[in-house]
């Protein structure tokens, strides 16, 4: 089955830190590039941070720079999210999302979301 599974949201205090984590299944990892977005309350989904799956080369929105760390596993089926120092503006939907190929065309696939919440 393709899908992806987040986990790893919760409550912090800001300065905090917590590390978000996207199963994958379904596609191949080097044919893909995986990223979080997030949606912060009366706002709109934004690409925070993303990863090829071909060279691992990665790829930061400017307000998570040197506090968000975007890896993969050695097994190539999870994308995590270090998230730290948290702020109360971190505070939102967390969703994985993965562009990737396969039966010669490429698809779209979301995650169902996980909430962050970052208390001041």
């Amino acid at each position: 089955e393709v899908q992806l599974v987040e986990s790893g949201g919760g409550l912090v205090q800001a300065g905090g830190s917590l590390r978000l984590s996207c199963l994958h299944s379904g596609f191949t990892f080097n044919d893909s590039a995986i990223g979080w977005f997030h949606r912060a309350p009366g706002k709109e989904r934004v690409g925070i941070s993303c990863i090829s799956g071909s060279d691992g080369s990665t790829w930061y929105e400017d307000s998570v720079k040197g506090r968000f760390t975007i890896s993969r596993d050695n097994a190539k089926t999870a994308v995590y999210l270090q998230m730290n120092n948290l702020k109360p503006e971190d505070t939102a939907e967390y969703y994985c999302y993965a562009h990737y190929l396969a039966l010669e065309r490429t698809w779209d696939l979301w995650g169902q979301g996980t909430q962050v919440t970052v208390s001041s």
